[in-house]
């Protein structure tokens, strides 16, 4: 029986929801989260304990977390998450960017402050979070191969219950997908803590 071709996207860019129709590219996978290919661009997992709960993405002095977290049914959680991030950093403005409103200032470091830019994207039953530090935070031409990043990764929910802003799991492209973890810690990224490895 021959294949059904895959239908067309209904939007001209995503990020994407695995279930929706999204460009056939080339993609790493990481469980949550299938990210599109730049060999230009480091990729690398952030951890808290056993838990992958994150992706850092860097390139030169500039650096991007992204982090998908479960969201209710009924409504997204960007703007909830905007008013925690005003209130744990401070110093940030609003902007409307490609994706809807988003927060750019400076962001309290280890030694001083450093230029950032936090990016939400609400989709079915998730919200996909981007934070870029550096260059890219206040550059538009260095942020833009961060954003096509953003454009094409396809965010995957899964059907399994779970809580307000869970992070949704990651893993190494080459490992099997874990069971779900018991200790469910956020990736704060506005904080130290988490582990970062990088993926071979």
């Amino acid at each position: 029986m021959a294949e059904q071709p895959q239908a067309a996207p209904r939007r001209e860019s995503g990020p994407w929801d695995a279930d929706e129709p999204h460009p056939d590219t080339d993609r790493t996978d990481l469980g949550g989260l299938r990210l599109p290919h730049n060999p230009d661009f480091d990729v690398r997992l952030a951890s808290v304990g056993d838990l992958h709960v994150g992706v850092v993405v860097l390139n030169g002095e500039s650096t991007m977390q992204l982090q998908a977290v479960a969201a209710p049914r009924s409504s997204g959680l960007w703007d909830e998450i905007t008013t925690k991030i005003v209130g744990q950093v401070g110093q940030l403005r609003e902007q409307e960017g490609p994706f809807g409103s988003e927060l750019v200032g400076e962001m309290p470091v280890e030694g001083g402050t450093r230029s950032a830019r936090y990016i939400g994207i609400d989709g079915p039953r998730w919200c996909l979070i981007a934070v870029m530090a550096g260059p890219a935070a206040r550059d538009e031409a260095v942020a833009a191969p961060f954003i096509d990043i953003i454009k094409d990764t396809v965010v995957v929910r899964g059907d399994e219950p779970m809580a307000r802003e869970e992070p949704i799991p990651l893993r190494r492209p080459n490992d099997q997908q874990d069971d779900h973890a018991d200790d469910q810690s956020g990736l704060n990224p506005f904080r130290r803590g988490p582990e970062i490895s990088e993926i071979r």
